[in-house]
């Protein structure tokens, strides 16, 4: 049973509490100004009815009204208290008025500001509301502002009034200026399109602003593009040409694109004329083929769709005569931009670079069948092109315009274009030397020979101030007389056109100023033969052998030396003796071979024997390594030839000394076979026993079948036992040298790894000789495999317990030269055979 009783306070007599509230009543008028105390008891009466509990809030604001909790708390619940009820509810009115009675104290909680604003919201009441926003602001100071703005904006964007919330905004913006895009997309999203331009115009030209989404500079300038050049009729406030074109200035990687938009901008203004004009423009000023593309195709769009609504406009309305008028115009302009591409972009690429001497060319190709576009073109070339600058050979423009004009019949005008080339400052004297040598063509082409001469020898003349054919500092017409191009076709024009001692001046002039190679020099020499002057040619090769060293000279020394030989033969062998031996005086071993030979066969023809023999000699120490073989093959030969062939013994030992490996084992096969048509056995078992020591058993088997097959025919069971012996001893050889370096690559694994030998030192050794005699048993595995197979000899080797029955079938093999011996000789070698064994 509740029991309900009526306090007897004066002030309130309406208050009615139960008995379960007399505790907190107690402590509340005792700690009637405890903020703890009026929460306990308020969270103790949640359960009451809504009056009873308001009625609890207000008694404790009354005594607390400067306290934020109970504030908080008691504006919370009376907002909850009508959330489902009608807006239009009385009681929503009363939850503002106690907002408005909280304020008078909490007006600095931007908390209760932001509650009470969101519940003005929740109402539909938009004036209030707005008035409420600004009472906060006001009422705020400005570092809390920030909390309010966002919720603010909210509030303006959710209602169809853009002129409050482009007021709004202006505000927030003094506020935060870096928020200008925010305030730009939602004046795009309303229409508002002049401003949006003018304050994205302010933000690209604020270098301080930063953008909040991460846009760069360019990207907020593309936008404003964008924006006045699809929207003209709604941007009216700025001057869209002048922005744009501030924007060719600042983004000169992006020209493309500014001029788009700016034709863009006057194509949807109406302006068509003056979109074609920026087109134009553009593509005369970009330097990029990049962005050349992007205006030419934006260009050609343009027109084709001009076109089609032309078209289209003309079907509508069935006018006929002026319009075909107007479409034929536009059709043949189109056409025209079509043709005019290539040059565009040629003239693009001129751009980048106007000293490209094959754009130049280029540039002329396109014009042909143009004869004044391609004078005006050589024109702007040759006055353009800085020779210094120049990407390719500037002298080539020169003779082309030259050869234009030539082909055209006007001769004096190529004369003129020619000698206006030899006065240009040229970076290199060979393009000058060019020049003199078209000038000196051009004549011959038209038979005026005597001019021609003239022209070159002009060329050659010494100049009034000399100077050194590198030396950059000097122009080039100082320099062109050390050209060895004009002094060539200069000697060519004299052999052909001039006397001979013109021709000789020129040579000798030629080498006096030491420019010639020797082709120039053998050149001069064959012509001095040809007139019969063989010991001047023979003099001019004394020259040029002077001015070259080898391997320069190594032409001239053949040429010279042939020469020689042919035309003197045996007559003066000591002094081509002398030339031979200046000539092979520091000759590099790559190019001895040729003159030893030819040095030899003088000898051979004109001299001794003895020495053509040392001169092979010589000539087998002076060659490379890789030509030493087939000099003692060449000199094996023709000491066989002359001296017959016992002389070649010595020459013999000397290669097999020598040579290498391989080249001396075929030497000892060759020597040996020489040793054997002479009967002599005994030395080439020797020489076969000396080789054998360089031939591996696994790898050189065609020896030991050789040497097998001489036993076979000329030995006996002891050169056959014998040379079974020094098979197996060199074999053994390999074989150990081949163990020892598989040990060693063991020990060097076996190092680098570094585990088994610092773990475990007995076991790394006993590891070690597993794996040695396991490389053992596989190289006698694969020798026992590269043996020749049975079925071809009987002969494979000789164990040391070999039967005698194999000894015996051995020894009856078929010998050619075996001497035949009576009856009781045969008995008697019967007889000691056992001993023998």
């Amino acid at each position: 049973m509740v029991v309900m009783a009526r306090v007897s306070r004066p002030e309130r007599p309406d208050l009615v509490f139960e008995e379960e509230d007399l505790p907190y009543e107690e402590e509340i008028m005792r700690n009637q100004f405890s903020v703890k105390c009026w929460l306990r008891y308020i969270e103790f009466k949640q359960g009451a009815p809504k009056p009873r509990l308001n009625q609890l809030y207000e008694r404790a604001l009354k005594l607390l009204p400067c306290s934020y909790k109970l504030w908080y708390r008691y504006l919370k619940a009376r907002r909850a208290q009508v959330k489902h009820r009608c807006v239009t509810d009385p009681a929503y009115e009363d939850v503002n008025n106690c907002h408005e009675r909280a304020f008078v104290f909490m007006h600095k909680m931007p908390r209760l500001w932001l509650d009470y604003c969101q519940f003005l919201m929740d109402q539909g009441r938009v004036t209030h509301t707005r008035r409420t926003f600004d009472r906060a602001l006001r009422a705020l100071p400005i570092t809390q502002h920030s909390r309010i703005w966002p919720l603010y904006l909210r509030f303006l964007r959710s209602h169809p009034l853009p002129e409050t919330a482009v007021r709004g905004y202006r505000r927030f913006l003094k506020l935060s200026p870096e928020s200008a895009e925010e305030y730009i997309e939602y004046l795009k999203s309303s229409d508002r399109l002049d401003e949006a331009a003018q304050r994205l115009a302010t933000v690209v030209n604020d270098e301080r602003f930063v953008s909040k989404a991460g846009k760069s500079n360019y990207q907020l300038w593309h936008e404003l593009c964008d924006l006045i050049s699809q929207n003209p009729d709604k941007v009216q406030s700025l001057n869209v040409d002048a922005i744009i074109r501030g924007g060719l200035t600042r983004f000169t990687d992006q020209l493309g694109k500014l001029w788009c938009s700016l034709a863009d901008y006057y194509i949807r203004s109406g302006h068509f004329e003056k979109a074609r004009d920026v087109y134009e423009e553009a593509i005369r000023t970009v330097m990029t083929v990049r962005d050349f593309t992007q205006v030419f195709d934006s260009y050609a769009q343009f027109e084709e769709s001009m076109i089609a609504a032309k078209m289209e406009t003309a079907s509508e309305l069935g006018r006929e005569e002026e319009d075909d008028v107007d479409l034929e115009l536009r059709l043949a302009r189109f056409e025209q931009l079509i043709s005019r591409r290539p040059l565009l972009l040629n003239s693009v690429l001129l751009r980048q670079n106007p000293h490209h001497v094959h754009e130049w060319h280029k540039r002329v190709a396109l014009h042909q069948g143009r004869p004044r576009e391609i004078i005006n073109t050589y024109t702007e070339a040759v006055q353009t092109v800085d020779p210094f600058k120049a990407t390719g050979k500037p002298h080539t423009l020169w003779v082309a315009f030259a050869k234009f004009y030539e082909d055209n019949g006007q001769l004096d005008d190529a004369r003129i274009i020619l000698e206006k080339a030899t006065k240009v400052n040229f970076k290199q004297v060979d393009d000058l030397a060019s020049v003199w040598c078209q000038c000196g063509e051009l004549e011959l082409r038209h038979e005026n020979y005597d001019e021609a001469l003239r022209l070159l020898r002009k060329a050659t003349a010494l100049p009034a101030r000399r100077a050194e054919y590198f030396d950059g500092s000097e122009p080039v017409q100082n320099r062109v007389y050390k050209s060895l191009k004009v002094w060539s076709m200069l000697a060519d024009l004299e052999e052909s056109l001039g006397t001979f001692q013109s021709t000789k001046a020129v040579y000798d002039r030629i080498l006096d100023l030491r420019i010639a190679t020797p082709q120039i020099v053998i050149n001069y020499a064959m012509f001095l033969e040809e007139h019969k002057y063989f010991e001047e040619s023979f003099k001019a090769y004394e020259r040029g052998i002077s001015l070259f060293k080898w391997p320069n000279v190594s032409d001239i020394w053949s040429t010279y030396l042939t020469k020689f030989i042919a035309r003197y033969g045996g007559r003066k062998l000591e002094r081509a003796r002398d030339l031979f031996e200046q000539a092979l005086d520091g000759c590099p071993p790559k190019y001895a071979k040729t003159l030893y030979l030819l040095y030899a066969q003088l000898e051979e023809e004109w001299g001794l024997a003895r020495h053509a023999m040392a001169v092979y000699d010589r000539a087998t120490r002076a060659v490379e390594p890789a030509q030493q073989y087939d000099m003692f093959n060449i000199y094996i030969k023709r000491a066989a030839e002359i001296y017959g062939v016992t002389h070649t013994r010595g020459i013999y030992q000397k290669a097999i000394e020598v040579l290498s490996d391989e080249h001396a084992r075929e030497m000892c096969l060759r020597f040996a076979d020489m040793e054997c048509k002479l009967g002599e056995i005994d030395r080439a078992r020797a020489i076969y026993s000396f080789c054998s020591q360089i031939c591996d058993p696994r790898t050189t088997g065609a020896f030991w079948q050789t040497w097998k097959d001489f036993e076979v025919r000329h030995g006996n069971e002891d050169t056959i036992r014998e040379m079974l012996r020094i098979r197996r001893s060199v074999q053994a050889t390999y074989n150990t040298q081949v163990n020892f370096m598989a040990s060693q690559m063991l020990k060097v694994s076996g190092s680098a790894t570094g585990t088994v030998s610092d773990l475990a030192p007995g076991q790394s050794g006993m590891d070690d000789m597993k794996l040695l005699e396991q490389r053992a048993e596989q190289l006698a595995a694969e020798a026992e495999r590269d043996q020749p197979p049975r079925a071809q000899s009987k002969i494979l080797f000789v164990r040391s317990d070999a039967s005698r029955e194999e000894l015996a079938a051995l020894a009856q093999q078929a010998n050619p030269e075996e001497i035949q011996l009576g009856e009781d000789e045969d008995e008697d070698e019967m007889d000691l055979e056992p001993n023998g064994q």
